[in-house]
């Protein structure tokens, strides 16, 4: 691939093919873009496109700020950006986009399905504004068999598959990971203990004793024979599951007749534990093996997508997620992004069944295999399993749409009484909510939680280890370094910031009230900026937060203290605002009960952050706090002498004498322990 950069490039006439330009309305129809931005963007635009090749490859639009706006891909790259310049758009968002466009980038690809692959990869690194996007950027989780023991492991696994072994999913959620390591651990007896605990054990633990681990760590059973478990778990998994189940079938018969009934016995547990892997699911397919279903369902300008996962002809959970995308987009339009985006990460089955027909179908089927090193078929089916399974996704999609529309609906009510219940002009959109958490001075640590009309978006929960030149136990002091970091963070990453309300006193021509300032234009993002922030505490937190706001220039922004009531009771508590007199909210006030939920799920979150701090700091191995001492030579230490204070009391020649442990090393955990 080649990569190209132009700019500041002349205005000039474009020549365009029919074949890869968009039908769009004429310029006079762009709506909501001003006409000398948009004429302006025209310009940059029609300057790139004169110099772009005839070749398939990848275009980023940028704005003044250096932001990317929009990342697509074109077959022919000098024809898909001249349709752009010839200034139309199919909507108002296209408009705006390219009213915006200050800058483009290029990359020319060998073919469409690269640019298809590196599009996919640059959406979701980059997070486009005018782009489909994935909000639900959750891992899924899968099964590994790990390749890299003697006696492999089976365990729960999420995120990058460095480790080398087989890995089979995705699963829709932790739980049916777990259902069924339980059912295939009672099946073929495999491990599922960590490597360092599997290396120290000298007796069997619980796992063998209750018949779900066969005991390789001990010797109750032989390397090879281990081995064979694992392969037969691995057949199971990966598809044949009618030869492993008849494989027990046959032992069980043979220990029978040759009167083993205990190990008869033992055969026929393991048979129902695998019969109960495949009746544990739910819409079982007869002649599907291995697909992942797409569906899609469109109300009130949002998509919801469902997912259902089956492997092995089972089902492995399903999934909703809930893209943003422009709401002129046409369900297939959204669709086809957010395939081509959900294998960025993850291999794709051998089959891929879409309720809705997409235009590059054959495309994302070759981006896909390419991916995969395989073939991947795409289908739209019209009858049979493969349509059942599509209908029964839709009708999943449908409701989970509906569901959630109907949760934002009272969601937005609730921001709509918190606005009114603090005198704000509109509904906050993004409400922040802080709180501190510590026991005296120690493992002190801030949390931030944030709320929005999808309820609480906990992707965009932040936590923040208070420094030790905070004195101890100085809440004021921790909530000035919290709301510090967090205002400094946000001016940083330079999120505009708007300008101080008026004074109440302020009036417009003959004496009028001011207008409330226009609303910010809502193109469906959640905001970076808060529009309340909420800290947990009286006048005292109060004023702090508000000075340290003032520094950063988020002194426009909304700022309520909660001072809990008398009592420490709920329905009691006070509220400090700037321009008001300490005040309470009737106690049954809906926006009352809103506030109390934000508080106690800052709370919560805090209290969690401290206390898994402080259970590291108390978990901590004085070994870890030793320059040269990795993770090979600390086991090498404790294998020798057994605990911590057997290595603090060794003598230096002691330590050298320990396997894998140098002269050099030796020395310096005998300083460490010994130097006053």
């Amino acid at each position: 691939m080649t990569r190209e950069r132009q700019a500041d490039l002349p205005d000039t006439e474009i020549e365009t093919d029919e074949e890869d330009t968009l039908p769009l309305p004429p310029v006079a129809d762009l709506g909501e873009a001003a006409p000398g931005a948009l004429k302006a963007g025209i310009g940059v635009i029609a300057g790139f496109a004169k110099h772009l090749p005839n070749r398939p490859g990848v275009y980023r639009m940028f704005d003044r700020a250096g932001e990317v706006l929009y990342v697509g891909k074109a077959k022919n790259l000098k024809n898909r950006v001249s349709a752009y310049a010839r200034g139309m758009a199919h909507t108002n968002a296209v408009a705006r986009m390219i009213a915006e466009t200050a800058n483009m980038e290029f990359v020319t690809t060998g073919s469409e399905t690269e640019a298809l692959l590196l599009e996919s990869n640059l959406i979701k690194q980059l997070r486009p504004r005018y782009n489909v996007l994935l909000r639900d950027d959750k891992s899924f989780p899968y099964i590994l068999l790990s390749g890299d023991h003697e006696a492999p492991q089976i365990a729960k696994h999420r995120g990058s598959r460095q480790r080398k072994g087989d890995y089979y999913g995705p699963f829709a959620s932790v739980w049916a990971v777990k259902r069924t390591i339980d059912a295939l651990q009672k099946a073929f007896l495999l491990r599922s203990c960590t490597d360092s605990f599997y290396e120290n054990r000298t007796r069997p633990c619980l796992l063998f004793q209750i018949k779900r681990c066969s005991g390789p760590c001990t010797g109750e059973i032989s390397i090879p024979d281990y081995q064979a478990l694992a392969g037969q778990a691995r057949d199971f998994l990966a598809g044949r599951s009618s030869d492993v189940k008849k494989t027990l079938s046959a032992r069980m018969q043979a220990a029978a007749e040759e009167l083993e009934f205990e190990k008869a016995a033992r055969y026929r547990d393991r048979l129902a534990a695998l019969s109960a892997v495949q009746a544990g699911q739910d819409i079982n397919t007869r002649d599907v093996e291995e697909a992942d279903v797409f569906a899609i369902d469109e109300q009130a300008g949002q998509f919801c997508i469902e997912i259902f996962f089956f492997r092995n002809h089972q089902n492995w959970g399903n999934r909703a997620l809930f893209p943003r995308a422009d709401r002129s987009l046409t369900p297939a339009e959204v669709l086809a992004s957010v395939i081509s985006q959900f294998y960025d990460d993850k291999p794709p089955p051998r089959l891929v069944l879409i309720s809705h027909p997409v235009e590059d179908m054959e495309l994302i089927g070759q981006a896909l295999s390419a991916r995969a090193g395989r073939k991947v078929e795409i289908a739209h089916p019209r009858r049979g399993e493969r349509a059942d399974l599509v209908a029964h996704a839709v009708k999943n999609a449908r409701e989970a749409l509906s569901r959630k529309l109907a949760d934002n609906a009272g969601q937005q009510s609730l921001l709509s009484a918190l606005g009114t219940a603090f005198g704000m002009a509109r509904p906050p959109r993004r409400v922040e909510v802080y709180d501190n958490s510590h026991i005296m001075g120690t493992n002190a640590v801030g949390a931030m939680i944030v709320a929005g009309k999808d309820g609480f978006m906990k992707s965009h929960y932040r936590t923040f280890n208070i420094s030790t030149d905070t004195i101890a136990g100085d809440d004021f002091g921790m909530m000035r370094e919290v709301l510090h970091r967090r205002f400094a963070r946000l001016a940083k990453d330079n999120v505009p910031v708007a300008d101080a309300p008026l004074p109440d006193d302020v009036t417009g021509p003959e004496g009028l009230p001011m207008p409330a300032p226009p609303p910010p234009p809502d193109d469906g993002s959640f905001p970076s900026r808060p529009d309340l922030v909420i800290v947990d505490g009286g006048k005292g937190q109060f004023e702090a937060a508000r000075k340290i706001m003032a520094e950063r220039g988020a002194g426009d922004i909304p700022l309520v203290a909660i001072a809990k009531g008398a009592d420490r009771n709920a329905m009691r508590e006070t509220f400090h605002m700037a321009g008001r007199e300490p005040f309470k909210l009737p106690p049954r006030d809906p926006a009352l009960y809103f506030i109390q939920r934000l508080r106690d799920e800052a709370h919560r979150f805090a209290i969690g952050t401290h206390r898994a701090k402080r259970k590291r700091d108390t978990m901590k191995n004085p070994l870890d706090e030793i320059p040269g001492i990795g993770p090979t030579r600390k086991r090498a230490l404790l294998l020798h002498f057994g605990t911590i204070k057997a290595i603090q009391r060794a003598k230096l020649e002691d330590l050298m004498r320990t396997p894998g442990v140098n002269a050099a090393t030796a020395k310096a955990v005998h300083d460490y322990f010994h130097d006053a």
